[in-house]
């Protein structure tokens, strides 16, 4: 039986036979991403790394998408003071992506509806194994609103595809299918809607069963081989996104996502 140990809030977290179920949870905003959801999400995280008894943790997101990335309402409401709301949020976005790259047990992210921005792409981008429903769809977004990427994407991206084709993934934003990121290499595997869960469980009880150190030290040398990198881009993706977040491009690119329309951008 599961053993709720974050049982409210915008993240939940349960263990369930070494297997931890990591669940975003703010449906009605698509899970996306403000300061408290950052921060909750970063103590499971520790949560998992403190309970010898976790072995595997699997990160899902409640309703419909897994996460549409940061909450453009809640950016969009900060009006001139956006820059230093993102300024926090992106640094613990950081501590979020670098927790999950250095925890010593894999992490499985199961992916319906959309994974975007930051929040989303970027968290699947920092997991280890990626099970997509058939229908979930991928996107970056960060251009699209005048920002640019950051969740160390600019460094894992690359490295899951190639530099061309992330390239092309940031700098046009396409709506990747599950088909495509599977092409991609940017998941693990697609499996039909009504299975994903169970798909996702099936792989992280697989994984619980092997020998805990050996894949904790598998883990740990795979993801070192670009920590370094991703370590020294990261204050590089905050300032960035900082000083980007300030402009009339940015301010115009919320209010587009917001409105619902293209946006139309004056290098300003």
């Amino acid at each position: 039986m599961a053993e709720d140990l974050i049982g409210e809030g915008p993240v939940l977290l349960a263990l369930d036979d070494g297997v931890a179920h990591l669940r975003l949870n703010r449906p009605e905003a698509s899970n996306g991403m403000d300061i408290a959801l950052l921060r909750a999400l970063h103590d499971a995280i520790l949560v998992c790394h403190r309970d010898r008894r976790v072995l595997v943790v699997v990160l899902t997101g409640e309703g419909r998408n897994f996460c549409a990335g940061g909450d453009v309402k809640v950016f969009a409401a900060q009006g001139e003071q956006l820059p230093d709301y993102l300024r926090e949020a992106t640094a613990w976005l950081q501590i979020v992506v670098s927790a999950l790259a250095q925890l010593r047990q894999p992490v499985v992210a199961a992916v319906q509806g959309f994974a975007a921005g930051g929040g989303g792409f970027g968290l699947v981008c920092a997991c280890d194994l990626v099970v997509a429903a058939e229908s979930a769809k991928f996107m970056s977004g960060a251009v699209r609103a005048g920002m640019a990427p950051d969740a160390g994407v600019s460094v894992t991206l690359t490295q899951l595809v190639g530099l061309r084709r992330a390239l092309d993934i940031l700098l046009t934003n396409p709506t990747l299918s599950a088909a495509d990121a599977l092409d991609a290499g940017l998941v693990s595997r697609v499996v039909p809607d009504d299975v994903l869960l169970d798909e996702a469980f099936a792989l992280a009880r697989t994984l619980a069963a092997s020998a805990p150190l050996a894949v904790a030290a598998t883990k740990r040398l795979v993801w070192s081989g670009l920590g370094a990198a991703m370590e020294a881009q990261l204050p590089e993706e905050a300032r960035t996104v900082s000083v980007l977040s300030g402009t009339a491009d940015a301010r115009e690119g919320l209010a587009a996502v917001l409105e619902r329309r293209p946006p139309k951008f004056r290098g300003a």
